[in-house]
C-alpha cells in the first residue's frame, strides 16, 4: 500500500537565513569503494557504513536545530542528505553501452558513459526477440516438424516455452527486488543463492552463451556453404558426397568467421550495437515473408517440385528434369549392351509432386505423427506405393544424417527459446529496469511462442512431409526448406537468416566476455582475476580472448546438431537455479524480499525448476551429468579456495531456517545414549599479547572430534567490555586463525568479565544454543601452580571442576598438554592406556575409540586397566570386563591390577606432612600480607586526616598522629616472620609428628602414592594415559591439598588426560 510522507519545514535554518551567505553546500559525487572506514565511536569500535552514507559533512550547515544529533552526523546522516544521495546513486557497471572516448574543447580525452536511456521496447523486448528467434527457426524447425510430427513438435515447443515462461516469471521477481547491475542473471543468482551457487551457475551461463556463439557461427557457415555459395567448399566436395569433408570446410570457414567477429567486438562493441537493428530487421522481414508465403500457398502454391522414385525422394541437384531417362545415370552402370541397373530403379517409376501443396491441400493429415529412424535411413513418402527390392545404393536418395528420436529433438530445439536473459543483461542500460524487464521479457516470450507454435502448424499444413524431413533441402535443389514457403522469394529467407545468425553470433561474443568479467571482478574465483581487467574504454580484452578460444572448440565440433544439446544443458542449468533462487526467497519470506513484480508464486518456481531438470535429462542424460559435475566442481572450488563473500543470499537464510528447525527439534528431548558424543567447550588461556598459551589444546580437540559434533572454543579477558571490546575481537581473530591452522571446526567466542572465574562460569552455564549445547569441558592443567605468586590460577581451576560437576557436564583435563602430538605427527606404535578406577558413565572407554578414528592415534592399541581390592576375584573381574568390552564392540586388551591393603608408608606420611605444612605456611603468609596491607592503609588514612586538620587550623598538631605499630606488636610480627622463614629452611629436615596429621589427608595421599606407583609401572611408556579424576573436596579449605593429590597421582607420566563424567551413561551395549 502507498506510504504518505509529509515534509515539515524547520525555521531558523542557516540556509534560510538571508544573512547566511558564506556557507553554501556543494555536493560533488566522488567515486570510491562501496565501504569506507567510518568514524570510531567511544569504544573505538568502527561503525559500519555504506556508499549511501557520506562522511563529508560540515557541521555548521545543519545549524542549531539538529545540534542534538551533531556528534553522530558522520555515521548517521540527515534524511535530506540521504535522499539526495539516493536520488543520484548509481552502482551500475555499464555493460552493453559503449564506453566511448570524447574530446573536450581543451583537447583532453575523457571516458564518457552514456546514461540509461532505453525503455521497454528498445531495451528489453527487441533484444529478447532477436536472441530467441534465430538459427533453429530457419534451419531446423521444418526438419523437427517433419521428423516428430505436428503433435510431438507442438509438445516440444510447449515444454520449452513453458520452461522459459516460468523462468521469466521467477527472473522478473528477482530483477524487481532491487537494483540489478550489469552481469544480469549471474548477478541475480549469485546474490540470491550465494557466491558458490552464483559462481557455478554464472560460469555455466557464460559457457552456454559462448557455445551459443559457436552454434550461430556454424549456422552462418551452413547457410553460406549450402544455400548461398555451394561451390565454395574448400575441399571441393558437396555435403552428400563426403560429409566429413564438408564438416572440415565448416571448421575452416567457421574459424575465419570467428576471427573476424572477434576483431569487430575487440575494436568496439558500438559497431555491434549499431548493426543490431539491421540484424533484427532481417529476422522480422524473414518471418513476415514466411507468413506471406503461407497466405500465398492458399491462393497459388509456389513452383517447387520434388522427384520421387517409387516413394523415395531423390536429390534434385544431380539431374535437370524429373524423368527416368535423366536419373538412369544415377542407378545404372556399364554401356548400353551390358548395362546393369539398380533393382529398385527397375521396379519403380519416377514421379514428380509438389513440394509445397499449400494450406488447403490437406497435407497436414500426413504430417501429424512422427517418422523417426536410424542414421542413413532412406526418407520415404507415406502413402505412396512402391515395389520393394533388395539392398540398393543409397547415395541418390535423401537420407537421415543422424539417428532421430524424440529426446534428441528436444535438445536441438531448446536453444531456439533461449535468449530470455537479454533484457536482464542490459539492466544497466534501462531507464526503469524494474518495470521494463518483466514486461519486455514476458511479452517477448509470448510473441515468440506464438510464432513457434504457428510455424509448427503452418509448416505441417503447407509443406510435403518428405520435404520437411529433408534437413538440407537437397530434394528441392539445395534450397532452404523454409525458404520454399517464403514470398516473394526464397532469397529473402536465405539472406535474412544469414544476417540473423551473424548478428546473434556477434551478440554472444559481446555478452559472454562481460559475464566472465563480472564473475572475475567479484573475486570469488582467484584464477579468473586476470579476466576482470579491461581496456581503457571498458572492453574486457582477456575475457574476449578466452571466449573466442572456447568458441573455437564448439566450431571444431563442426555440426549445429552436435553443439545445440551442449548449450541447452548450460542454459537449462542456469534456468534451474533462477527458479530455485526465487522459490527459496519466497518460502523464506526474508524481510528484504519485496519484489515489485507480484505475479509470482513459489509453486511456479518449483514447477519451472522441475521442468528444467527434466528437460536436461530428456535432452541428454550424459550431457546433464557432465554439466552437473562441472557445476559441482566449481561449487566446491569456490567453497574451499574462493574469496569469502557475504551477500545476504537465500542459501544462508535457508541454513538459518534449517538450523532453527533442528534446534527446536533437539529441544524436545535429550539425546539418547546411542547419539551421545562429546560436544566440547574448550577453555583457552591467552597471553599478554592475546596469543594462545596452549595451541596443542586445539590440536587435541580436532583429533578428538574429527570435525564432528559441536566445538565451542572460548576465552575470557579481564576488564570491562567498553574498554576491551577491541581486544576481544582481536582475540577472536587470533583464535579463529589458530583453529583454521589446526583444522578445528567449530565456533569461537571471547567474553570480557571482571575476573576469569566469573567469565568461565558464565561460559559453562550459557555457551551454546538450545539443544546444541556442550556436554563436556576441555581445559589444560594449570602449569607451575606451585610457583605462582597468585593462587587464582588453581583456585579458578578447582571452581571450574565444581561448576562442571554441578552442571552435570563431563570434564577433560589435559596435563602436560604441550607434549601432546600435533596434527602432523603420526604415532607409529604405542598404547592408549585407560585406568578405569570408578564408573562414571563410560566416557573413559569412549574417548580412546574416538581418538583412534584420527590418523594421529590410528595405530595405537587400546589397553584397559582396572584395580581389584583384596576381597575381589580378579580372574572373574577380567572375564567380566572382556565380555563387557565385547558387547561394547571395543577392541582392547584387559588387565586387572591387584592392590593389596598394606601399611601406610613413611613416604606417604612425609608427603602428607610437607603438603600440610606448605598449606599452613601459605595461609600464614597470605594472612600476614593482608594484615600488613590493612595497617598501612590505616596509617595512610590517619596521616591524611591529620594533614587536613593541620590545613584547617594552621597550627602544628603532630602530637595527634598515633602510630598503630606498638613495640610489643612489632616484636610479635618479627617473631612470626622469623618462624615462617625457619619453616621454609627446615621444612625437609624437621622430624614429622605423624600423630598430629589429618588422617583423611593421609589416606588420600596413600591412595595417590599407591596408584601412581602402579600406573607408572604399567603405563610409563604409553602414548596417553586416561584416568578417572577424583572430585574436589566439599570444604574449600582443602583445595590446595586436592591439587597436591592430583600432582602425586600423575607424577612421572608424560601425557595424562584426567576425566570426570557428567553423571549419565554415554555408552551402551545395545544397538
Amino acid at each position: 500500500m502507498p506510504t504518505n510522507f509529509t515534509v515539515v519545514p524547520v525555521e531558523d535554518s542557516p540556509l534560510s537565513d538571508p544573512d547566511y551567505d558564506g556557507q553554501i553546500l556543494k555536493v560533488e559525487d566522488k567515486e570510491g569503494p562501496d565501504t569506507v572506514a567510518g568514524p570510531s565511536s567511544g569504544d573505538d569500535t568502527p561503525r559500519e557504513t555504506s556508499s549511501l552514507i557520506s562522511t563529508d559533512h560540515d557541521g555548521s550547515i545543519y545549524g542549531r536545530n539538529m545540534a542534538l544529533y551533531e556528534d553522530e552526523m558522520d555515521s548517521t546522516p540527515m534524511v535530506s542528505s540521504l535522499l539526495n544521495k539516493l536520488a543520484n546513486y548509481t552502482n551500475i557497471t555499464q555493460g552493453a553501452v559503449e564506453h566511448e572516448e570524447a574530446e573536450s574543447e581543451d583537447g583532453i580525452r575523457r571516458v564518457t558513459v552514456n546514461g540509461p536511456q532505453m525503455g521497454t521496447f528498445i531495451g528489453v523486448y527487441l533484444p529478447c526477440m532477436q536472441n530467441i528467434l534465430g538459427v533453429i527457426l530457419f534451419l531446423r524447425l521444418t526438419w523437427i516438424v517433419g521428423t516428430a510430427g505436428i503433435i510431438e513438435a507442438l509438445a516440444i515447443v510447449f515444454m520449452c516455452c513453458t520452461c522459459t515462461m516460468l523462468t521469466a516469471i521467477s527472473m522478473s521477481a528477482i530483477a524487481t527486488n532491487g537494483v540489478v547491475p550489469a552481469g544480469g542473471s549471474y548477478y541475480m543468482i549469485s546474490r540470491a543463492l550465494g557466491p558458490e551457487f552464483g559462481g557455478a551457475v554464472g560460469l555455466c551461463f557464460y559457457l552456454g552463451t559462448t557455445f551459443a556463439g559457436s552454434m550461430y557461427i556454424l549456422g552462418t557457415i551452413e547457410i553460406f556453404l549450402i544455400y548461398i555459395m555451394s561451390n565454395a567448399d574448400v575441399f571441393g566436395a558437396n555435403l552428400k558426397d563426403d560429409k566429413l569433408t564438408m564438416q572440415n570446410s565448416m571448421r575452416v570457414y567457421g574459424t575465419c568467421c570467428l576471427a573476424i567477429m572477434t576483431l569487430v567486438v575487440f575494436v568496439g562493441v558500438k559497431y555491434v550495437n549499431k548493426l543490431a537493428l539491421v540484424f533484427l530487421s532481417c529476422v522480422v522481414l524473414s518471418i513476415m515473408a514466411v507468413y506471406a508465403g503461407v497466405i500465398q500457398t492458399a491462393i497459388k502454391p509456389p513452383n517447387f517440385t520434388i522427384c520421387l522414385l517409387g516413394n523415395r525422394p531423390l536429390q534434385h541437384n544431380k539431374f535437370d528434369k524429373c524423368l527416368k531417362s535423366e536419373v538412369r545415370k544415377l542407378f545404372c552402370t556399364g554401356g548400353s549392351l551390358n548395362e546393369t541397373c539398380d533393382e529398385y530403379f527397375t521396379n519403380n517409376n519416377v514421379t514428380e509432386i509438389e513440394a509445397i501443396p499449400g494450406l488447403l491441400s490437406g497435407v497436414i493429415s500426413g504430417n501429424m505423427w512422427g517418422h523417426y529412424g536410424p542414421k542413413e535411413m532412406i526418407v520415404e513418402k507415406v502413402g505412396q506405393s512402391s515395389e520393394p527390392a533388395s539392398e540398393t545404393d543409397r547415395e541418390p536418395y535423401v537420407l537421415n544424417d543422424i539417428t532421430t528420436f524424440f529426446t534428441i529433438l528436444v535438445g536441438i530445439y531448446f536453444p531456439s527459446v533461449t535468449g530470455i536473459m537479454a533484457g536482464s543483461n542490459r539492466s544497466g542500460d534501462l531507464r526503469d529496469p524494474q518495470r521494463s524487464i518483466p514486461t519486455g521479457t514476458i511479452l517477448a516470450i509470448v510473441t515468440t511462442s506464438f510464432i513457434y507454435i504457428s510455424c509448427v502448424v503452418l509448416f505441417g499444413a503447407c509443406i510435403e512431409g518428405v520435404v520437411l524431413r529433408d534437413k538440407f533441402g537437397s530434394s528441392v535443389k539445395n534450397t532452404l526448406v523454409v525458404g520454399t514457403l517464403a514470398w516473394p522469394s526464397h532469397w529473402v529467407i536465405v539472406i535474412g537468416s544469414f544476417f540473423s545468425c551473424c548478428g546473434a553470433g556477434l551478440q554472444s561474443l559481446t555478452g559472454a566476455p562481460r559475464i566472465l568479467q563480472a564473475i572475475a571482478r567479484d573475486g570469488i574465483m582467484p584464477f579468473l582475476q586476470v579476466f576482470g581487467h579491461s581496456k581503457a574504454n571498458g572492453e574486457p580484452t582477456w575475457a574476449l580472448l578466452l571466449t573466442a578460444a572456447i568458441c573455437e572448440i564448439g566450431i571444431l565440433i563442426g555440426s549445429v546438431d552436435a553443439v545445440a544439446p551442449i548449450l541447452s544443458m548450460f542454459f537449462l542449468m542456469c534456468y534451474l537455479f533462477v527458479n530455485l533462487a526465487c522459490a527459496i526467497q519466497t518460502l523464506l519470506r526474508t524481510p528484504n524480499w519485496r519484489p515489485r513484480f507480484k505475479f509470482y508464486h513459489w509453486s511456479l518456481s518449483f514447477l519451472g525448476m522441475s521442468l528444467s531438470l527434466s528437460l536436461m535429462f530428456v535432452s541428454s542424460w550424459y550431457y546433464a551429468l557432465v554439466v552437473m559435475l562441472i557445476a559441482g566442481c566449481i561449487y566446491k572450488y569456490i567453497e574451499y579456495r574462493g574469496a569469502e563473500k557475504e551477500w545476504g543470499d537465500g542459501i544462508r537464510g535457508l541454513s538459518l531456517n534449517a538450523a532453527r528447525y533442528a534446534l527446536i527439534k533437539l529441544e524436545e528431548a535429550p539425546p539418547h545414549i546411542k547419539n551421545w558424543r562429546p560436544q566440547l567447550l574448550v577453555l583457552l588461556k591467552l597471553g599478554s599479547e592475546l596469543e594462545i598459551k596452549h595451541p596443542r589444546l586445539l590440536s587435541f580437540t580436532s583429533q578428538l572430534k574429527a570435525g564432528r559434533g559441536l566445538t565451542i572454543v572460548c576465552s575470557v579477558l579481564e576488564g570491562t567490555f567498553m574498554a576491551r571490546g577491541a581486544d576481544a575481537k582481536r582475540s577472536e581473530q587470533n583464535i579463529k586463525a589458530a583453529m583454521s591452522k589446526e583444522k578445528t571446526k567449530g565456533f569461537c567466542h571471547v567474553v570480557v568479565s571482571s575476573n576469569q572465574r566469573d567469565g568461565f562460569s558464565h561460559l559453562i552455564q550459557s555457551a551454546g544454543l538450545g539443544g546444541m549445547k556442550h556436554n563436556a569441558v576441555l581445559v589444560a592443567w594449570p602449569t607451575n601452580w606451585k610457583q605462582s605468586e597468585s593462587s587464582l590460577s588453581w583456585k579458578n581451576f578447582i571452581e571450574t571442576i565444581r561448576e562442571t560437576t554441578a552442571a552435570h557436564q563431563a570434564l577433560l583435563v589435559a596435563k602436560n598438554i604441550d607434549q601432546f602430538p600435533t596434527n602432523q605427527d603420526r604415532l607409529a606404535e604405542g598404547t592408549i592406556d585407560v585406568w578405569w578406577i570408578v564408573h562414571d558413565g563410560g566416557l573413559l572407554m569412549l574417548l580412546p575409540f574416538l581418538l583412534r578414528q584420527h590418523k594421529v592415534w590410528r595405530k595405537c592399541k587400546m589397553r584397559i586397566f582396572t584395580v581389584a581390592q583384596m576381597d575381589d576375584n580378579s580372574i572373574q573381574m577380567k572375564k567380566d570386563l572382556q565380555m563387557f568390552l565385547y558387547h561394547l564392540r571395543l577392541d582392547a586388551k584387559v588387565e586387572v591390577v591387584e592392590m593389596h591393603a598394606g601399611d601406610i608408608s613413611a613416604f606417604t606420611y612425609e608427603k602428607t606432612l610437607v603438603m600440610e605444612q606448605r598449606s599452613q605456611m601459605l595461609k600464614q603468609m597470605q594472612l600476614s600480607k593482608t594484615e600488613r596491607e590493612r595497617e598501612a592503609q590505616l596509617i595512610h588514612d590517619r596521616n591524611t586526616k591529620s594533614h587536613n586538620l593541620l590545613n584547617d587550623k594552621t597550627t602544628p598538631t603532630s602530637d595527634r598522629v598515633q602510630m598503630t605499630w606498638t613495640k610489643e606488636k612489632l616484636v610479635s610480627e618479627r617473631n612470626r616472620q622469623r618462624e615462617a622463614n625457619m619453616a621454609v629452611r627446615d621444612i625437609f629436615n624437621m622430624k614429622p609428628e605423624w600423630e598430629n596429621l589429618n588422617q583423611t589427608n593421609v589416606r588420600r595421599m596413600h591412595t595417590a602414592v599407591k596408584l601412581n606407583e602402579v600406573i607408572v609401572n604399567k603405563s610409563q611408556g604409553a602414548q596417553l594415559v586416561l584416568l578417572n579424576m577424583p572430585g574436589p573436596p566439599k570444604n574449600e579449605c582443602g583445595d590446595e591439598n586436592y591439587m597436591e593429590f592430583l600432582e602425586v597421582l600423575t607424577e612421572g607420566l608424560d601425557r595424562v588426560l584426567l576425566v570426570r563424567g557428567g553423571g549419565r551413561e554415554v555408552i551402551t551395549i545395545y544397538s
